[in-house]
């Protein structure tokens, strides 16, 4: 039972509110019950006697089918079961007439709530539209078979090799929903049932500038007329060696000035990036050097009510295509992740720092599991000698440059 529930029919306010997963009962004596699994979907189900076997009839999902809606089906069911009929087998003639589209619109209404990611359930109907329906969208989704869906994957392949292998489990997503809901009995969407030939992939790295040419590329963007955030995040991002969402999402609460107060905070400063905004879900301290605390002085001129210490103009995180789009402008081939990359071969080429000092400032894991069960130190202090030599190094290079643009 669900916490400060009080046995007794469920109500629309309950409906809409519970996260819990378990079992709610309707309590009405139709066998209705609300489901609510781990990854926060829910769905009605009605449990009930067929001619001596027990089923459980899937009935839809709130809010698209509403606890009104669902009792007056649960209802009926349970009238037409006493009478001598089959609901789940009225069900089934009803399948045989929704078509493979149908099916996905339905699914996808369903799910879509449960994903994090709103791009996530665009792209599921967006691709769907674009290479599956096309080719046997209109087909019953009972007569679609391994062949039809075969043929379409393999088309998309050549098209969108990515795409293609995503295809295969929003098909299959749909064909799952299909089953839990009656509506076909078996999925032949699965890799073994279409025995795909093997795709050989080659590693594709990010564009990365030669470290040499790292400072002349921030110079470009501080001389461009780009929002002033924009600007300093870009820096920040090299400086820190940081992946340019963790620098996007950063936020001031995020900064450990050591309880300087701010008109000292000039020499030492660390940025603690949680958890939640790591790629491997652990938390990262990066040791700041002089010139990244001198851009956090900087961006106190754009500080607004939101927390973040690179906002956009409106006052929203900036966008990942705002930093890409302004260094392809400036006619510098390179992924803003690739700058990781340059302050890799940098560090490997140029110093005399350990590897895993490298390692551990681009927050990876080194070594098996063992070797990570002993060695918990981040390297921090090692690391704060290694980003000020880093952003030593920049500021050396971009003088050069603007000595040889004045001769």
């Amino acid at each position: 039972m669900a916490p400060n529930r009080k046995p007794g029919p469920l109500t629309a306010a309950f409906v809409r509110q519970v996260t819990e997963p378990g079992k709610y009962h309707d309590r009405q004596g139709t066998g209705l019950f609300l489901l609510v699994k781990p990854s926060g979907a829910r769905s009605w189900i009605q449990r009930t006697t067929i001619r001596g076997k027990l089923h459980d009839l899937g009935l839809g999902s709130p809010p698209v089918v509403s606890l009104v809606e669902a009792r007056e089906q649960a209802v009926l069911n349970k009238r037409l079961i006493r009478q001598g009929g089959d609901p789940l087998a009225e069900k089934r003639q009803v399948a045989r007439q929704k078509t493979f589209e149908e099916a996905a619109r339905l699914a996808h209404e369903e799910l879509a709530p449960t994903w994090k990611n709103p791009k996530d359930a665009a792209a599921f109907l967006t691709t769907l539209e674009t290479y599956i329906f096309p080719r046997f969208g209109s087909m019953p989704l009972q007569e679609v078979g391994t062949a039809e869906v075969r043929q379409a994957i393999l088309a998309a392949r050549e098209q969108v090799p990515g795409v293609a292998k995503k295809l295969i489990y929003r098909v299959s997503a749909v064909f799952k929903w299909g089953i839990a809901e009656g509506l076909c009995s078996d999925n032949p969407s699965t890799a073994q049932a279409l025995a795909l030939p093997r795709v050989e992939r080659q590693a594709q790295h990010r564009k990365a500038l030669p470290y040499a040419e790292v400072a002349g590329c921030i110079g470009a963007v501080h001389g461009s007329g780009a929002w002033l955030g924009t600007k300093l995040a870009f820096e920040f991002v090299v400086l820190t060696a940081s992946r340019s969402g963790e620098v996007r999402n950063a936020r001031w609460e995020d900064v450990d000035f050591d309880g300087a107060p701010r008109a000292t905070r000039a020499t030492c400063a660390t940025w603690e990036v949680p958890a939640a905004r790591m790629k491997m879900k652990r938390p990262h301290r990066v040791p700041l050097s002089a010139r990244a605390i001198e851009i956090l002085a900087e961006a106190e001129k754009i500080r607004d009510g939101s927390g973040l210490i690179f906002p956009s103009p409106r006052g929203k995180v900036l966008s990942d295509m705002t930093l890409s789009k302004l260094i392809k402008e400036l006619g510098f081939e390179a992924d803003v992740h690739g700058f990781r990359t340059s302050f890799r071969t940098w560090a490997q080429e140029q110093t005399n720092f350990p590897r895993e000092v490298a390692e551990a400032a681009l927050a990876h894991k080194v070594g098996d599991a063992v070797e990570q069960a002993y060695a918990r130190s981040d390297l921090f202090e090692k690391r704060r000698k290694m980003m000020e030599s880093w952003a030593s190094y920049l500021a050396a290079r971009e003088a050069e440059v603007i000595r040889l643009e004045g001769t």
